[in-house]
């Protein structure tokens, strides 16, 4: 059973002259059947009429806001008062639009009740009293079913519009959504990109300023150098563009291109890769390890300058992909950082790459298994899936 709607005060035009017309249309009726009762009833019986016709109009008014109650009264003013019988039909009406089914059935059942009892006492002629109350009761029911209709079309469209509402919410969360992945994603990618080359500017530029003596050749290497990895940030730069707009392309992830240009750098790397070829591996794999060994050397560069660093690579389809970086720590640095070098959890402190090298490798399926001081060294050890 489905609970009242209850409209209020008209607000609208629209209410105003529909709740207008019911009272025009009622004050109408009633006046045609008191004209038809001149001469056959006596004026007492004609003014009693008129005035039980005119007050059941006037409740009509307040339908919309009260209708069982104005339907009540309707109803009971046209037992003697047959010129409130329009009004009552329409105050039964509204009951059976803004009411639940029980109130409306009971009120169309009243309306029923109220019309026969009229009928038997004052028999409108023409027919028989059968045909009367048979007419009575079609007309009561098709009152009540066309309110009750009206009302289930009228709960439908505004329970679809509610739907519509909350899909449209549902939308605009999903598009917040979408706008924050896509920021995290231009960060991480501007961070893998930015933080490698611009380190690598970094460790040149401070070179030259503690070597301020240094030969016109190695300050020509130097710049050299240094123009090179601008130059390289500039088109990575551009390389995520594309990846933010369409697939990365794998040919470029080129590992040991990236080890050597470390290398020139003036780290020792150390590349074992067990034949992994990153291009030979589905796209966001790929894509992750390239990024995790750039991010590791990235770190091993600015936490370990002038430390070895060894980078192994291993896998097969169906058994994933390992990565390790490992570079020897500082005493200090190991003694800081030995309470997290068992297990995989977050490091103490961890800052931006660490973070960023676990959110692309849970992305990617994967995981950090181990990120922390080990043995006297930094230990970073990523699993990655690689499907058969």
């Amino acid at each position: 059973m489905t609970a009242d709607v209850r409209p209020g005060p008209a607000r609208t035009r629209r209410d105003r002259a529909i709740r207008a017309g019911s009272v025009a249309c009622a004050l109408a009726a009633a006046a045609v059947v008191v004209r038809g009762d001149l001469g056959e009833a006596p004026a007492w019986h004609l003014i009693a009429d008129a005035a039980g016709g005119a007050v059941a109009c006037g409740a009509l008014w307040l339908s919309r806001r009260w209708p069982a109650t104005t339907a009540l009264i309707a109803v009971a003013l046209a037992v003697p008062a047959a010129s409130a019988s329009v009004a009552a039909g329409i105050a039964t009406l509204m009951t059976a639009l803004y009411r639940r089914s029980a109130v409306a059935i009971g009120m169309g059942a009243a309306w029923v009740a109220a019309t026969l009892a009229r009928f038997w006492l004052r028999p409108p002629g023409l027919a028989p009293y059968p045909v009367w109350a048979l007419v009575a009761v079609l007309f009561g029911v098709a009152l009540t079913g066309w309110g009750m209709l009206a009302r289930a079309r009228r709960q439908l469209l505004l329970s679809l519009a509610e739907r519509l509402r909350r899909a449209e919410e549902e939308q605009r969360r999903r598009v917040a959504q979408a706008r924050h992945t896509e920021r995290l994603a231009i960060a991480r990618e501007m961070h893998d990109v930015l933080a490698h080359r611009l380190s690598l500017l970094a460790l040149h530029a401070g070179a030259l300023e503690f070597n301020a003596r240094a030969d016109p050749a190695e300050v020509v290497e130097a710049a050299a150098v240094m123009r090179s990895s601008a130059h390289h940030a500039l088109q990575e730069l551009r390389q995520v563009i594309s990846v933010l707009r369409e697939a990365p392309v794998l040919a470029e992830l080129d590992l040991p291109a990236l080890v050597e240009e470390v290398r020139r750098a003036g780290m020792r790397v150390d590349l074992h890769d067990g034949g992994v070829r990153l291009p030979g591996l589905p796209g966001a794999t790929a894509r992750a390890a390239y990024r995790i060994v750039q991010e590791g050397l990235t770190n091993a560069r600015r936490h370990a300058p002038g430390r070895p660093v060894t980078v192994r690579l291993d896998g097969a389809p169906g058994r994933g992909l390992t990565i390790e970086v490992r570079n020897p720590v500082a005493t200090s640095t190991a003694g800081s950082a030995s309470g997290s070098a068992s297990g995989a959890g977050p490091v103490a402190g961890e800052g931006a790459g660490l973070a960023g090298m676990r959110e692309r490798a849970e992305l990617a399926g994967g995981r950090v298994e181990r990120a922390g001081v080990e043995d006297g060294g930094f230990r970073l050890a990523v699993w990655l899936p690689w499907p058969v």
